[in-house]
């Protein structure tokens, strides 16, 4: 394909989904995510912001080691100190990208910069020059473009493309623009900068309005040929554009975007069913192509429509994006090769056989529960292993619950507080909420649970539940998660893992708090 022919994909889940509150990744979960989005075809994975933290440092070092079929990028202010970071973190990549950045609307060149234009035009340029003696792909984003002046924007964007820029994206940072001006303003910024055919121009749109994959799909009618998005739209403040939606909207409507996306598109739900189980955040049922709903239908007139002719009332197929395409039939008699084997398929790898047998274990347990094992009820059990196998603070040993009409719920836990046990019981609204006041009066954590959240993770009155548990304290936000076939269970292993989150280690500093 030509490059007007084809979309990149640049997948930011991993760096701008990060920075949604509560969502932050382990390295091995991010290894995880990196994987799965190589397996769908992704052009570009931005891994993370290396100068953010030596966490984040780590992680995109992992991801690039790890995945060798994409791009991998990390994103970097216009300082040197940031370009060094990402350049090193990117050293082990096949493929690398740098991301580079500056502000360029009045408000943030005044307010947050303190620079003048000609001063910011000079950063960006040096910037983009120091990044391209590390890596051949450099990416520079206007920072707030939606918000910029035109007549700036080209005199940037010449000057970047010049320095040795190749892609160039016009980020719509708060989610202000309408896709009427915002397509306008691609298509002018195209036919106004001299040297525009010399760089692939790139959008990533907030959904601040809800209208972030409008908007790209209006840059894309209008000449872009990268967005940058995300799985299940998750991002800052209300998200990003989601990644599922711009795929499936060009390939559907290929009759007006006459474009095409390297994306395999079937790995589009167990991606998105990956990345909720990370990071805690469900995917609401009514949500485009990967919420629950999706393809269901219950009205009359549409069963009897679907059934007559499916395009009578749906405008793809549900297995084209990944529904019922990842059923896997184990049991209790499945032996630890076929576990490995199955798990190796998902993406999933462990350091050390004591690791495996871990998660194998808790297969086993779980196999005693459920006729049918799914690959989502794999993806959770291994998030689990992880969750425990990491530095933990309380570890549950033992719950008991009871719950009746006409009485007071009551809760007993036994929790192993940094090597002894300690005993607690509760009463409570219901069964989970003793239960995590029992805890609580053993962590004494001072911590606000700002949410609670229950999902199925597959089908059937024996399916896990999904847990995730938000809590604050002095402004640290930490998302805890558990599954279990006893809803009870899974709500104190969620808390508990929180607990550990929110109590065990320094909160993760983003140098960089808008976003691009």
């Amino acid at each position: 394909m030509s490059q007007q022919d084809r979309l990149v994909i640049f997948d930011t889940t991993m760096r701008d989904g990060e920075q949604s509150p509560g969502a932050s990744m382990t390295k091995e979960e991010k290894v995880r995510i990196g994987k799965a989005l190589e397996k769908m075809r992704v052009d570009v994975i931005e891994a993370g912001f290396a100068a953010a933290s030596p966490g984040d440092f780590a992680a995109i070092q992992a991801v690039a080691e790890a995945v060798r079929e994409s791009t991998i990028c990390s994103l970097a202010r216009a300082v040197d100190r940031d370009l060094e970071h990402a350049a090193e973190a990117l050293k082990k990549a096949e493929r690398a990208r740098i991301h580079t950045f500056i502000a360029t609307s009045p408000i943030h060149m005044q307010y947050k910069l303190r620079m003048q234009p000609d001063q910011v035009v000079e950063q960006a340029v040096y910037a983009v020059k120091k990044a391209r003696s590390f890596v051949d792909d450099v990416e520079f984003s206007c920072e707030d473009a939606g918000r910029s002046e035109n007549d700036f924007l080209c005199r940037i964007i010449e000057a970047a493309i010049n320095a040795g820029a190749r892609t160039i994206n016009i980020p719509d940072t708060v989610g202000y623009a309408i896709p009427e001006e915002f397509g306008y303003k691609i298509k002018t910024l195209l036919q106004r900068i001299p040297n525009a055919d010399k760089a692939i121009f790139s959008v990533h749109c907030h959904n601040d309005l809800g209208l972030a994959v409008a908007n790209s799909l209006a840059a894309v009618a209008n000449g872009a040929r990268q967005v940058e998005c995300t799985i299940n739209g998750l991002g800052e403040r209300a998200g990003n554009a989601a990644l599922e939606e711009i795929v499936m909207a060009t390939r559907t409507r290929h009759d007006l975007f006459n474009i095409s996306t390297n994306i395999d598109t079937t790995q589009i739900v167990p991606t998105s069913r990956l990345v909720s189980s990370i990071t805690g955040f469900p995917v609401q049922p009514n949500k485009a192509i990967v919420g629950a709903n999706a393809f269901a239908h219950e009205s009359g007139i549409h069963q009897d429509g679907v059934l007559k002719h499916r395009e009578t009332y749906e405008i793809m197929k549900a297995e084209d994006v990944g529904w019922g395409a990842n059923k896997m039939v184990m049991g209790k008699h499945s032996g630890r090769a076929a576990f490995r084997s199955r798990l190796e398929e998902l993406g999933v790898t462990f350091d050390t056989d004591a690791a495996l047998n871990e998660a194998f274990a808790r297969f086993k347990d779980l196999a005693d529960k459920k006729h049918e094992i799914f690959d989502e009820d794999l993806q959770a059990l291994v998030s689990e292993t992880i969750n425990d196998s990491a530095p933990e603070t309380f570890r549950l040993v033992a719950l008991e619950s009871h719950s009746a009409i006409g009485e007071t719920p009551v809760a007993e836990v036994v929790v192993n507080h940094n090597g002894t046990e300690k005993r607690a019981k509760a009463q409570g609204s219901g069964p989970v909420d003793a239960a995590l006041k029992a805890i609580d009066s053993i962590a004494e954590s001072g911590a606000n649970l700002q949410l609670y959240s229950v999902n199925a993770i597959t089908q059937g009155t024996d399916s896990q539940g999904e847990v995730t548990v938000r809590l604050e304290k002095g402004g640290r936000i930490v998302n805890g998660s558990g599954a279990d076939t006893d809803i009870i269970v899974a709500s104190a292993k969620a808390y508990i893992h929180a607990l550990n989150l929110l109590l065990g280690s320094a909160e993760r500093q983003h140098p960089q708090n808008d976003g691009v």
